[in-house]
């Protein structure tokens, strides 16, 4: 057998030793009090930015939901419809491996979780098979839930996929290290949802699996849409005609942990009708549902850009979602802010002044300026905006960058451009915290910007979350108005709230959608 490489990353590694994440139920019935000042959100690495807004649980109590990220809570009161924020709470069900050893060696043993039914205990886990860990010899073929029952020490298995199926749906060349991303017990039946590592040629198939406790009997749910997404999270609506499946999902690659993929999933399981929600085609909050809890009739859904409540039996009624997102505010100094184009400009454009009626300022972004000196720089929204212009930088379809795909997925742009992980909001070009991917091995991440390699260590980033005006864009040069500066970080203190979304006046169409038939035209030579 020839020798193969899995590539793992110690976030997955870590990730996938925890439990799997359940809604908590305790009794509190009064709304806890605001904290005297509000928690200061100061970051000295991107990829903390997401690690302060994800949700990692929803604790549900008879007046409050709490969305606790690994830094923050975020309350919502029930009675008076209202967030608190306060410092986190957030407690792993379990501690993490110490060291990279220690983690590979779970990888390939990892323990058993457990789930009380009727007052007995039935352990599970997933796992490689056969165990490639630690040297790396051995080639996995498949990937196994097993079940242990009360009272039997012998394992009952079940194969999910092999890494022949995982081929054959282009899910990846070599199994991923599975993970179990939720567990639920819903109508006397057990539910897991299943997610592989993905990235440099790491994969496998997104699966539901369940199991009968009165059969002893396990069954799968692999709907072929979601092969190549991740699940994060599971909740089970009941209908009067049966079940829906609410899911979480993503995708991720090597050095992106956090991609945009299917975003809100419903899957009913009798008619096998799926439908993708997210930011282009609904109100939507974030690229990424993290978390997901239900309340009756209405769903929550944590993204890593805010929360929404849906009445999900009319998730299709834009009127049935009630949003809100998070928000960082700073206090201007008093002798203002320099404010520079973009990230690496060493001319202030411009200067900031606090006024009777605005004495903070809105922050977008953190990104790093200099590698030696560790020094970055807060991107913040400034409303007379700046242009940019790219040049050799435009719009094509995206069939030229992936020939498989003659259209985009639901979940991306028109066109493949600089700012296609911008959504159009009907006035303006608009950037969720969570559609900025990490790319830790590519230069941090990147928006509008250009890069003169190798004299910058970064790319010099114009606008990384400021919103958009689209201003001329052809195949080969994108123009756009952005409406942000950036500040020097030690001038701002920067502090996280959430509020609700707030719909523009005037909806105009998609500017994308007209140039996107100009350039797909035959005659189009610009």
């Amino acid at each position: 057998m020839k020798p193969f490489i899995i590539f793992v990353s110690l976030a997955w590694l870590l990730n996938s030793c925890s439990n799997p994440k359940q809604a908590t139920l305790k009794s509190n019935k009064n709304c806890p009090s605001p904290p005297s000042s509000p928690p200061i959100f100061q970051v000295k690495g991107e990829e903390e930015i997401y690690r302060h807004l994800q949700s990692l649980d929803i604790i549900k109590t008879e007046s409050t939901l709490t969305f606790q990220s690994a830094y923050y809570d975020f309350i919502f009161c029930q009675e008076n419809q209202s967030w608190i924020v306060k410092k986190g709470t957030y407690k792993p069900a379990e501690t993490p491996p110490k060291t990279y050893e220690e983690a590979i060696t779970e990888l390939g043993d990892p323990p058993y979780k457990t789930l009380e039914w009727q007052g007995k205990s039935y352990q599970y886990r997933v796992f490689l098979d056969p165990n490639p860990f630690p040297d790396f010899k051995v080639e996995p073929k498949q990937v196994i839930l097993e079940l242990i029952k009360p009272d039997n020490n012998q394992p009952q298995r079940q194969i999910l996929y092999t890494l022949d199926q995982v081929k054959a749906k282009k899910a990846g060349i070599q199994l991923g290290i599975p993970a179990i991303t939720a567990s639920i017990i819903d109508q006397d039946r057990f539910y897991w949802a299943i997610s592989p590592e993905q990235g440099e040629g790491n994969g496998g198939i997104a699966t539901i699996a369940t199991y009968d406790p009165k059969l002893a009997k396990i069954s799968l749910i692999q709907p072929p849409e979601l092969a190549k997404q991740q699940i994060n999270d599971l909740a089970i609506a009941k209908t009067s005609t049966g079940l829906i499946f609410w899911l979480g999902t993503q995708i991720s690659g090597e050095g992106n942990p956090y991609l945009a993929g299917m975003a809100l999933v419903s899957y009913d399981p009798k008619s096998q009708n799926i439908k993708s929600y997210n930011p282009r085609n609904s109100p939507l909050i974030g690229v990424i549902p993290h978390e997901l809890a239900l309340d009756q009739d209405k769903l929550w859904v944590a993204t890593g850009n805010g929360v929404c409540q849906v009445k999900w039996q009319k998730v299709e009624v834009a009127e049935s979602w009630q949003c809100w997102q998070f928000k960082l505010q700073a206090k201007i100094p008093t002798e203002g802010l320099k404010l520079y184009s973009s990230l690496l400009d060493s001319t202030p454009d411009a200067t900031l002044k606090p006024t009777e009626t605005e004495e903070t300022v809105e922050v977008l972004w953190w990104s790093l300026q200099d590698y030696e000196t560790r020094q970055g720089r807060y991107e913040i929204l400034y409303q007379p905006g700046f242009k940019a212009t790219l040049k050799e930088n435009g719009a094509i379809l995206w069939s030229e960058i992936y020939p498989d795909s003659q259209k985009p997925k639901p979940w991306q742009a028109i066109l493949y451009w600089p700012g296609r992980d911008w959504v159009w909001k009907g006035d303006r070009f608009v950037r969720p915290f969570d559609s900025v991917p990490l790319n830790s091995f590519g230069g941090g991440p990147g928006g509008i910007s250009t890069w003169n390699m190798p004299q910058q260590q970064r790319p010099e980033i114009y606008a990384m979350r400021g919103n958009l005006d689209l201003i001329k864009l052809t195949k080969n040069l994108t123009e756009v108005k952005h409406y942000s500066a950036w500040v020097d970080d030690s001038l701002l203190q920067p502090s996280v709230k959430i509020v609700p979304v707030t719909k523009p006046q005037t909806i105009k169409p998609n500017p994308l959608q007209a140039i996107a038939e100009k350039i797909n035209s035959p005659v189009n030579n610009e």
